[in-house]
């Protein structure tokens, strides 16, 4: 999971310094970012690391917002990321990979920094879906 995020971000990186970004790297890169965080959240709550309804609100809205991408698609805009969004996945990204290593280092000291962090990543993940939609109502409303 690390790994695989580490790649994405340098991925998106380079894509933006070297100017190559297309609006099919619009659509997709978000889209592997759900399917990587959906696949970690429900390994998360099969070993009992998070509770189901954290990953349920993660997961129901990120098929939220590609649900609006795809109705605005449709109507030929293209919804890139925006801040919020991106603030959105590097708190999930830090807290799945803080509970997948079992909270590691801070386990040590008891801290419970992948708690934490994921009650952070829930509070992005609902503001940054809320700000997506109210910043795309009317376009989603004059939709076909």
């Amino acid at each position: 999971f690390i790994v695989a995020s580490t790649t994405d971000w340098i991925d998106g990186y380079y894509a933006r310094k070297l100017n190559l970004v297309t609006n099919f790297g619009k659509f997709l890169d978000p889209l592997a970012d759900k399917l990587l965080v959906s696949a970690a959240l429900i390994i998360l709550v099969q070993y009992d690391l998070t509770p189901a309804w954290m990953a349920i609100v993660i997961i129901s809205r990120e098929f939220a917002v590609t649900g609006l991408r795809l109705v605005l698609a449709g109507g030929g805009e293209v919804v890139a990321a925006n801040m919020l969004g991106k603030v959105k996945t590097w708190a999930q990204i830090i807290a799945i990979s803080a509970l997948l290593l079992h909270n590691l280092p801070f386990e040590l000291v008891s801290f419970p920094f992948g708690d934490l962090a994921m009650w952070v990543a829930v509070f992005f993940t609902v503001v940054s879906g809320w700000d997506y939609f109210v910043k795309n109502w009317e376009a989603l409303k004059n939709s076909n």
